[in-house]
């Protein structure tokens, strides 16, 4: 396959192509600077610019572009860029793959568009699905949007997939926050605990995209292992595979004064979110409890 990928210099997007390069398939980057290889497009998805022909023998968009949830104080000026960096390039490569369908409607396409777990806003321990309605927290509002985002490519019939993704386990990421705390024996639950938190292996995260590159699945699709656990399962899970101690919790209203907002929506509060999609469609996954991700995560350093 023919597959353009966005947000490909992320935790997720710099394993997909490592894989998909790995199978043979061709991969392209979009890039917000100046390309430095023949495979990089440059794009401005700020202002809806994408060249015309850079989509149009393609068969399949991976969309991971956004900036980082957590990676600032939730200031209104961020909060705006965090929606703002996600529909502006939703809506830019939906527009292009329509644009490239209505050019050459013979050839299937599909778009895998990013979206999060927070859809769901703080579940508390309600199981969750695709099926279950929307939160009402901000990380809602952003999901609700960036979702939205991918309609010029569905009214021209392209098949687009939500990738509801939760906590990615593998080098890099929340793990190259954690697990240096963990190792030094300073780490715990946060806040009560009791927070579910939809984790997902990279391994499985990587996999279950190549699986929906060809599935017969569209809409909503859940991006989490079977097997949810509370933060402090989830803690004591990672103390085992580390060895170490899990004695020193963190106070709920610490992390607020830390991370303000963020905390609230981000770290206290969890979804107990289910691939249920995934799992009917016959996807099987690699690492199927939180041990084993955590086991496999830890052993790619």
């Amino acid at each position: 396959m023919k597959i353009a990928v966005t947000g490909s210099s992320g935790l997720v997007g710099t394993e997909l192509l490592r894989t998909l390069r790995a199978e043979g398939h061709e991969v392209l980057r979009l890039v917000r600077r100046t390309p430095r290889t023949a495979d990089e497009h440059r794009w401005d998805p700020s202002h809806g610019e994408l060249a015309p022909g850079v989509l149009a023998d393609v068969d399949a968009v991976v969309n991971l572009a956004g900036v980082g949830i957590g990676d600032k104080r939730w200031t209104d000026s961020y909060k705006r860029e965090v929606v703002q960096s996600r529909v502006d390039s939703t809506r830019t490569v939906a527009q292009a793959l329509a644009d490239a369908a209505a050019a050459d409607p013979s050839r299937p396409r599909v778009l895998l568009s990013a979206s999060a777990v927070g859809y769901y806003g703080d579940g508390g321990d309600t199981v969750l699905d695709e099926q279950s309605p929307r939160g009402t927290d901000f990380l809602a509002d952003v999901c609700v949007q960036w979702e939205a985002a991918t309609a010029p490519a569905e009214r021209d019939g392209i098949r687009v997939a939500h990738l509801r993704t939760g906590l990615v386990l593998g080098k890099g990421g929340m793990m190259a926050k954690l697990k240096p705390l963990f190792a030094l024996g300073v780490g715990g639950k946060l806040g009560s605990g009791d927070q579910w938190w939809p984790w997902i292996s990279l391994r499985d995260e990587v996999d279950a995209i190549r699986f929906l590159l060809t599935a017969d699945v569209a809409g909503p699709v859940d991006l989490t292992g079977p097997e949810p656990v509370t933060n402090a399962a989830f803690t004591e899970a990672l103390g085992r595979v580390l060895h170490r101690p899990t004695l020193v919790p963190v106070p709920g209203f610490a992390l607020s004064l830390v991370l303000g907002e963020f905390a609230g929506a981000g770290v206290l509060a969890g979804q107990r979110a289910l691939p249920r999609v995934l799992m009917e469609s016959g996807y099987r996954f690699t690492h199927g409890d939180v041990e084993s991700a955590l086991r496999w995560a830890v052993a790619q350093d």
